[in-house]
């Protein structure tokens, strides 16, 4: 099936993929694409508060280990931004390779609204653009 397009013309969701490992930018932007998103990367945290605070997306995937500000870090700073601002929250998925016991609640607890653990297929960002209502 053809992927939605957006009153803009642009098909589906924008998606901002903060991760700092090309490899894991590479897969990951493959995927969103597979499902419809239009990908925007960011290597670093203080970026993507910048990026959020600039432009409107639809869904951030968050890289919870990244060197500088980390994605824990960078996801409280926007929650704070969209707070001052009174800006229209932007569900955002931690997504970690630490997929250890109580890592989704430090996620949840820092402002993230889901979690995804490394390396994720397919079928599990179909999943989550299914929770997060906002982004379908």
């Amino acid at each position: 099936p053809e992927p939605p397009v957006a009153p803009s013309g642009r098909t589906g969701p924008r998606v901002l993929l903060v991760e700092d490992n090309p490899i894991n930018q590479m897969l990951a932007v493959e995927m969103l694409k597979l499902v419809g998103c239009e990908a925007t990367v960011i290597d670093n945290g203080a970026d993507a508060v910048a990026a959020v605070e600039r432009e409107r997306f639809d869904l951030v995937l968050m890289d919870w280990q990244m060197p500088g500000m980390d994605g824990l870090e960078a996801i409280r700073r926007i929650r704070a931004w969209e707070a001052r601002s009174h800006a229209t929250r932007v569900p955002i998925a931690a997504i970690t390779a630490n997929a250890m016991a109580g890592d989704r609640e430090t996620c949840l607890a820092a402002g993230a609204d889901d979690y995804l653990a490394k390396p994720f297929r397919l079928e599990e960002i179909n999943a989550l653009l299914a929770r997060l209502a906002s982004v379908v």
